[in-house]
């Protein structure tokens, strides 16, 4: 197929392609966002599990706090090449070693707007600055990718000349940075494929255009064989391009792997929780929403063929599929659900529960786990004895810690335990379990909470997936107290959970 580059483009590597991941730098540039030690430590961890070659964990020149951050890293023995971003002066460079990174994003101006009013030099001191300092950190044993900033804004011939200059002084690399995800992928194909011509290259992309991975797409296409990301795509203003996305893109359309797929969602998930930004439902890979189907026709596609309706399977990434229920389920949805919480239901039984979940989705409403097995209840006429069941609850936060304390009835019998946490839901949690014994430890999967009414009396809604074993079941509860809400549905999972359970519960030690 022709295009206006002739033909289209192909990825020229057939084998691999590197990613350099600079959540920890980049990423937390993000408005909000500020990790701490331990929480950086943990992501370059989960980065290091999934295989990703290099992570730039901090600036060195930041402070001596961010120094320390680096040092943390470095010292976890990872096999991936830790690096430090460094501007363009020999210091940064001394404090980056300091640091014992393997290497360092070089950062020098590239567009007239950044050589001349930011840096205020002029292109020759560029070059010979460039020259100097990759010589220097080379001299120092340091792997070095030099970064031409704002190169999508610069001319393409001085991009030639500090791609050439860079490669001559022994950098390893030149990466091509659309700073301000300004460019196109056709600029973007243009641009890389006359710096490729000097040596390795590399791609670093935001997406303030919404084209951040078509312009990786056209980068690799011009022969970039390394890509930055950030992980769930956070950075600055509308971000950097995603891990994950990248990932399973190169994987599924090239058969090229980058990093270890399955890892890809739990990283997600350690970073949405450490940043406090959460994933979109609709995002790729990630979303909860990604592999989760409720229309009635797609649900029967995919009980009869698991590829009918997903580009790739969920485990691929590290997560499973979801059949979940509202205005649009049908018979097929509704039988699979019930089949997976072990209830028995004839036709009539099964038609009768959609019937009654489609009412409830209809009126706007999510149909929970608990929903679906009180309708096949009703239905059925059938009556369960609870066996967890949430008598009081009173929590306090204000000037001390936080502490709550609850009143259970636990298979008939009254159950009474207090707790502490960083909040007071997590303290009257903390008093659930310890209510409850280590029989009961279920995890906490997903937390999501909703105002359904405005002002400052508003009713929330919690809505809690819980997992104990290898079952699951999603529960939603609302009140005007957040903690009150946020434990109710959580003594409602896990009464769901231990409906089947064999034996007693016995309460938590004092040692637990």
């Amino acid at each position: 197929m022709n295009n206006r580059f002739g033909k289209t483009p192909e990825l020229r590597t057939s084998d691999s392609v590197q990613l350099l991941d600079t959540t920890l730098r980049d990423g937390e540039q993000a408005p909000g966002v500020s990790l701490t030690p331990g929480e950086k430590a943990d992501i370059a961890l989960a980065l290091d599990r999934a295989k990703v070659d290099y992570i730039e964990a901090g600036s060195a020149c930041t402070g001596p706090g961010e120094r320390e951050t680096i040092k943390r890293v470095t010292s976890l023995g990872l096999d991936a090449t830790v690096t430090s971003f460094a501007r363009g002066v020999q210091n940064d460079i001394d404090l980056a070693l300091d640091c014992d990174v393997g290497g360092i994003t070089l950062v020098v101006p590239a567009s007239e707007r950044h050589i001349e009013s930011k840096v205020g030099t002029t292109r020759e001191g560029v070059l010979q600055t460039t020259d100097e300092l990759v010589a220097y950190a080379k001299d120092h044993g340091l792997w070095v990718e030099v970064i031409g900033e704002d190169g999508s804004r610069a001319s393409l011939e001085f991009l030639d000349e500090l791609a050439q200059v860079s490669h001559n002084a022994g950098a390893d690399r030149f990466c091509f940075a659309d700073t301000v995800g300004h460019t196109s992928p056709e600029h973007t194909y243009e641009a890389v494929s006359r710096v490729a011509e000097y040596g390795p290259t590399s791609t670093h992309t935001h997406d303030d255009l919404g084209l951040a991975m078509a312009n990786v797409h056209a980068s690799l296409a011009a022969g970039a064989d390394l890509v930055h990301t950030t992980v769930n795509g956070i950075g600055e203003r509308a971000g950097n391009v995603a891990l994950e996305e990248v990932a399973i893109a190169l994987h599924h359309c090239y058969d090229v792997e980058s990093v270890k797929l399955d890892e890809l969602y739990g990283l997600a998930q350690k970073v949405a929780h450490a940043t406090g930004v959460a994933l979109p439902p609709n995002k790729a890979v990630v979303g909860q929403n990604a592999f989760t189907h409720e229309s009635g026709i797609h649900t029967d596609g995919t009980l009869k063929d698991d590829a009918m309706y997903e580009p790739y399977s969920p485990e691929t990434v590290g997560r499973e599929r979801r059949l979940v229920l509202g205005k649009h389920a049908g018979r097929a949805g509704v039988k699979a659900a019930l089949d997976e919480h072990g209830v028995d239901a004839t036709d009539e039984d099964v038609a009768a529960v959609v019937k009654r979940v489609k009412e409830l989705g209809d009126r706007g409403k999510r149909v929970t786990d608990a929903d679906l097995l009180a309708f096949a209840e009703d239905v059925q006429g059938r009556e369960r004895d609870r066996t967890v069941e949430l008598l009081d609850l009173t929590a306090a936060s204000g000037g001390g810690t936080p502490t709550a304390s609850v009143r259970l009835n636990v298979d008939g019998e009254e159950r009474v335990a207090s707790g502490t946490g960083s909040g007071p839901v997590d303290a009257a949690v903390k008093a659930v379990r310890q209510a409850l014994g280590p029989d009961a430890d279920a995890q906490l999967d997903e937390y999501h909470v909703d105002a359904i009414t405005g002002g400052t009396d508003a009713v929330v809604t919690v809505e809690v997936t819980m997992s104990l074993g290898d079952r699951s079941v999603t529960v939603a509860a609302s009140d005007a107290d957040i903690t009150r809400a946020s434990v109710q549905a959580m003594v409602d999972a896990l009464d769901r959970l231990l409906e089947k359970s064999q034996g007693t519960l016995e309460p938590a030690s004092a040692d637990d």
